[in-house]
């Protein structure tokens, strides 16, 4: 038995065969051609034929994984399609008589590196995305795509790597897990594994590829990061155990639906899902969650090549409100820029985007595009039980001016005799260390806070979290952060507001009694997690 030891990304437990996920030959072979146009139309049909494939991963990711996630290829659509890329690969076909495949190749070397010495972590991440989609015009070119050798059997895929749209291609029925060699916990890769709920573990390292071969058993504790090839008989049966608790736990958990989200002593809790698309509705009635407290409105941006008009976000707002047949809808206003790029926006590159030109700054400074989604919002209204909720907020004069928008909003739509519900809640999210302190004058402007912990992680320890080398310094427990959620918490129920938390952290069942302690009145996770707080709520004793 053989012991590796890696980073885990889903926990659960994988026991079978592995396959070794082989990628196409990367010796791309410069051959001389004679026909040029008959070179350049090879690239554009091979192109084409990327573009319809990650249009249909991109369909399948928003089953599996959700918009949100699911974005990632329409980026990769839109970079097949930028100029200076395609520029490039037919420059050089013409200027060096060169095959479509080199073109590509070199071309993808090129801008891969160009992306790598940039100094922004999210332009860094592009040189994967630049790598990933020139591999799969080659493997169209040259008629040559990854194999798993799985034959449909379940297996354990391992990998050099996997790049997002491999990821999302393999066939969850005939997956046990994925283990890679090297990867980020905060990669699109690792982030879809998360959603696909596969277990999964990343950069057990290169020796670990070097010691194994198609058909070894093993065992991938996503637990613990730990993989063991050749199990002996005390590792299978222990593991073997881990795995059927496991199972049974899951299965227990769905005993839950129809329970109420109440501690041993009585204290109820409302526990709601993020969404990203109208798509994910199922999801969220699957699990028994009490509402949707995120609603990602930007999915309906990124999904469109312009400005979505005011009909099709009333018409998709409506669908949600109506879907969720009374239950409460929060539903975010625009979040684009730092790393959620529109083409449309004509939005400056900046240095430092976290910080920069985004979400309601935006809203702001184009109070065009905001009153169309508030006008959609409050139409939307009418049909279901509606809160909005605006992003970024660093100040009261910034507050003012978005409730002023949509008090102008509302006179227009009663001048216009529109119907509107006249009881929608309007809260705003904590996700910057300035709302969190002045949060006592913020909480007697609006109805309810919601905590936005991954960004108010990232701004309250000026840690980049697209930046994988700072990974270490990413403490999402620090007390810095806590007690900015605890502070918030206490300023707005001082004004008789409730406050949620809608980041990853509402997820971590580690620190829901933490939350429940600080006064936190609702807990708003990715579907899936529902029904596992709901247990870690019930079995709270807040007396003691």
């Amino acid at each position: 038995m053989e012991k590796f030891i890696g980073k885990s990304v889903y926990g659960a437990v994988a026991i079978g065969k592995i396959s070794v996920f082989k990628k196409r030959d990367a010796d791309v072979k410069r051959v001389h051609i004679d026909d040029i146009d008959a070179e350049k139309r090879r690239f554009e049909e091979a192109k084409a034929a990327s573009i319809e494939q990650l249009g249909e991963i991109y369909e399948k990711a928003l089953k599996e994984v959700g918009e949100a996630n699911a974005a990632i290829f329409e980026i990769h659509q839109m970079m097949l399609d930028d100029d200076d890329y395609n520029d490039s690969i037919n420059n050089i076909i013409e200027s060096q008589s060169v095959n479509a495949e080199y073109a590509v190749a070199v071309t993808a070397d090129n801008f891969a590196e160009m992306f790598s010495n940039m100094d922004d972590a999210y332009m860094k991440a592009r040189a994967a995305d630049v790598r990933d989609i020139s591999n799969r015009i080659i493997d169209n070119l040259s008629g040559e795509g990854a194999k798993t050798g799985s034959s449909g059997e379940k297996v354990i895929i391992c990998a050099y790597d996997l790049a997002p749209s491999e990821t999302v291609s393999l066939d969850k029925e005939t997956v046990l897990a994925f283990v890679t060699a090297h990867g980020s916990s905060n990669s699109h890769t690792a982030i879809l594994a998360r959603n696909m709920n596969i277990p999964a573990v990343i950069g057990v390292g290169d020796e670990f590829l070097a010691k194994i071969k198609d058909g070894d058993e093993a065992i991938v504790d996503g637990f613990t990061g730990e993989i063991f090839v050749d199990p002996d008989e005390e590792t299978r049966a222990r593991l073997s155990k881990k795995q059927a608790e496991d199972e049974a736990k899951k299965s227990l958990l769905q005993q839950l639906k129809g329970k109420e989200n109440v501690t041993l002593d009585g204290r109820k809790i409302n526990i709601y899902a993020n969404i990203g698309s109208v798509d994910n509705i199922g999801a969220v009635l699957l699990n028994d969650a009490g509402g949707i407290g995120l609603f990602r409105s930007e999915f309906l941006y990124l999904e469109s090549s312009d400005y979505p008009t005011e009909e099709e976000q009333f018409a998709a707002y409506k669908k949600v409100l109506e879907s969720m047949a009374g239950k409460k809808v929060i539903i975010r206003t625009l979040d684009i820029g730092a790393d959620k790029q529109v083409d449309y926006f004509n939005l400056k590159k900046e240095e430092n985007p976290a910080l920069g030109y985004r979400a309601i700054r935006i809203c702001l400074t184009r109070p065009e595009i905001f009153k169309t989604q508030l006008r959609a919002l409050y139409r939307a209204s009418f049909y279901g039980n509606l809160g909005i909720m605006f992003p970024m907020i660093t100040s009261v004069s910034e507050l003012t001016k978005i409730l002023d928008i949509c008090n102008e909003v509302k006179a227009e739509l009663k001048e216009q005799g529109v119907e509107f519900s006249e009881n929608v809640e309007l809260g705003i999210m904590i996700e910057t260390p300035a709302a969190a302190i002045i949060s006592d004058k913020l909480a007697q402007m609006v109805d309810f806070f919601s905590v936005g912990t991954n960004d108010l992680t990232q701004y309250t320890l000026a840690c980049d979290r697209q930046n994988p080398d700072i990974e270490q310094f990413v403490d999402t427990h620090h007390e810095a952060v806590l007690e900015l959620i605890r502070m918030s918490a206490d300023n707005a129920h001082k004004h008789g507001k409730w406050i949620g938390i809608c980041g990853e952290l509402a997820a971590d069942t580690s620190l829901t009694e933490t939350f429940l302690r600080m006064g936190i009145d609702e807990l708003s996770v990715s579907p899936t997690f529902v029904l596992k707080v709901r247990d870690t709520v019930r079995n709270i004793d807040l007396s003691k």
